[in-house]
């Protein structure tokens, strides 16, 4: 009867410990997406490439000029993350809700620019982050693609994607 008594005892701190580090695993996750989106919402976009590991990589879901994955890093930034930011004359994004599970971390965000062209830009995403080790290493973007496909010159769709005739 002690035998049992103890083997209970242990497997409960032992789930204690396995929910005490997801715990802390998650709050890391949650804390270092809630710092990189603290620096865009005061204009530094470069917070989010500082934070990437080197196969990060960037989906956008659908059937529009950008669906598809970017990747790895160095395409995203220069592929992607240059030239579309290369469009605007100001641009920062804010996150309004950052919730975290496990390695996932989804942020309900809101965009507002102004494109070189004088068209305001006022977007509102949810992204879905995957974060390995203190490193983004995974984003999928939800965005009103009607909005990129009005105001925004095309960039896509990611090298190696089928492209229209």
């Amino acid at each position: 009867m002690l035998v049992a008594e103890v083997d209970r005892c242990a497997s409960r701190r032992a789930r204690r410990s396995v929910v005490t580090i997801m715990t802390t695993v998650e709050n890391a996750n949650t804390e270092l997406v809630r710092a990189i989106f603290d620096r865009m919402a005061r204009g530094d976009m470069r917070a989010l490439g500082e934070a990437m590991a080197d196969d990060f990589a960037w989906t956008f879901p659908g059937d529009w000029s950008w669906a598809g994955t970017w990747a790895p890093k160095t395409v995203v930034l220069h592929e992607m993350l240059r030239p579309l930011m290369a469009q605007f004359s100001s641009y920062r994004l804010e996150a309004d809700s950052i919730l975290g599970d496990g390695d996932r971390v989804v942020v309900q965000a809101r965009g507002h620019g102004v494109t070189k062209r004088g068209a305001a830009y006022d977007q509102t995403y949810c992204m879905i982050f995957r974060v390995a080790y203190g490193r983004l290493v995974e984003v999928v973007e939800y965005c009103d693609t009607a909005l990129v496909e009005r105001v925004l010159e095309p960039i896509g769709p990611p090298p190696g994607a089928p492209r229209g005739e």
